[in-house]
This record gives C-alpha cells, sequence and structure tokens, in this order.
C-alpha cells in the first residue's frame, strides 16, 4: 500500500465502523469490518461451520469472492439457482426452496445505510423472501460501494446502479440496460418488481454482516 492509499483506508475504517455499529444496535448477531476480499473470506468461512448446507441466491458480491468454491471445500452443500445443470422449471424451482431452506442463506443487499438500514430490489422476490423469513442463519457480505447516506439514497443507489447492471448481466431488455438509470418503466422484462427495507433483524432469525472497504459486486 502506498503512502496515497493511507488516508482512504483511514476512512474506509472510520465508515464501517460507523455502519457496523449501527446494524449492531439494530439486532445483528455479529457485524463486522474486513478491509479486504482476503478478509472477507477468511471471516466468512470462520462463521460458516465444515459440512453445513448453505444457500447462495443471485448475487454477484458472493460469487466474486469465490465462496461457493471454498465452501465445497469445507465439505458444505452449496445450493443455487444459477446451477447451469438446472435445465427445467421444476429443477430450478425445487433448488430455490433448497436456498431458503439451508442452513445458512449467504448474499450480499444492493444497499445499507449509515443507520444499517438494508434496501433490496428483486424481480422474483425468491432472495427478498429468504432474507426476511429463510429457516437458518443468514450473512450479508456487502462492500463499501453499496453504502448510502440514508434511506431514499439506498433506494435510489439500487433502481440506478444495482438494477441497470443486473438488467444488463441477465439480457433483459429494459430501459435502463440502455439508459444506466432507473426511468420507472413499465417494461415487460422490468426487474425492478420487489423492494424490501429491512430496519430491524426479523424476529427469530440470526443475522451476520461482513462489510468490506473495496468496490463488490452492483
Amino acid at each position: 500500500m502506498s503512502a496515497l492509499d493511507e488516508p482512504l483506508k483511514k476512512a474506509n475504517e472510520a465508515l464501517g465502523k460507523k455502519i457496523t455499529s449501527s446494524l449492531l444496535s439494530n439486532g445483528y448477531r455479529t457485524a463486522v469490518y474486513a478491509h479486504d476480499a482476503h478478509d472477507a473470506i477468511r471471516l466468512a468461512l470462520g462463521l460458516i461451520p465444515d459440512n453445513c448446507s448453505v444457500g447462495i441466491p443471485g448475487t454477484v458480491t458472493v460469487r466474486e469472492l469465490g465462496l461457493p468454491e471454498r465452501l465445497i471445500e469445507k465439505k458444505c452443500r452449496v445450493y443455487h439457482h444459477w446451477d447451469p445443470s438446472l435445465t427445467t422449471a421444476e429443477a430450478r424451482a425445487a433448488r430455490l426452496a433448497e436456498e431458503n431452506s439451508a442452513d445458512w442463506f449467504v448474499t450480499s443487499s444492493n444497499a445499507v445505510t449509515l443507520d444499517g438500514k438494508m434496501v433490496n430490489i428483486d424481480g422474483t422476490g425468491n432472495r427478498i423472501a429468504c432474507m426476511s423469513w429463510g429457516t437458518g442463519r443468514i450473512l450479508f457480505i456487502i462492500g463499501l460501494n453499496k453504502v448510502a447516506r440514508d434511506l431514499d439514497g439506498a433506494i435510489a443507489r439500487a433502481r440506478n446502479s444495482a438494477t441497470p447492471a443486473n438488467s444488463l448481466r441477465t439480457g433483459l431488455d429494459t430501459p435502463c440496460s440502455k439508459t444506466g438509470y432507473c426511468v420507472d418503466c413499465n417494461s415487460p422484462d422490468r426487474a425492478c418488481r420487489v423492494i424490501s427495507i429491512i430496519e430491524r433483524v426479523p424476529f427469530g432469525r440470526e443475522a451476520h454482516v461482513i462489510l468490506v472497504g473495496e468496490k463488490l459486486g452492483y
């Protein structure tokens, strides 16, 4: 690390301390700051036990970290509906159910606020459903690029940063995939159909957060 990087590192640490403190106040079992992706992987693997089941939804962040492969090395059973071997709607639906019923659900978030609220937007709602009512423990891994000052900023970030990129990734023919920002469309391919605001950890849920001092995901 050069001397020019040190002020940014310290600023990121201060921001991470603020947000993790807010998350702990909002009922998360643990909320920790990881300086980089390597540190985040170490923390995640230390939190998730060997030989358990893990559900992974449509999250670019978790895949950027290579976490599914590392969990398989720990003899975990990893369920994810992006599996290319799922060639029928029935097989995909069954895999979505396995994601939701796994011992751990590992995902990211479209945005997190300074006071520890999370905003997420889905097309089908499966990821949001698991976040709020899954049967197992949940781990959020969130890059600092997902941070917004407040709820309005978080919703704007989810619509204008996450959704256009995800629409392009999945080949959806939406206005935002062409403009790069949300126009509140009525397209048949519209990806932002269900929005969730997690203000506090839902009753009966054990939830953990790793906030990473790098850009991860959309």
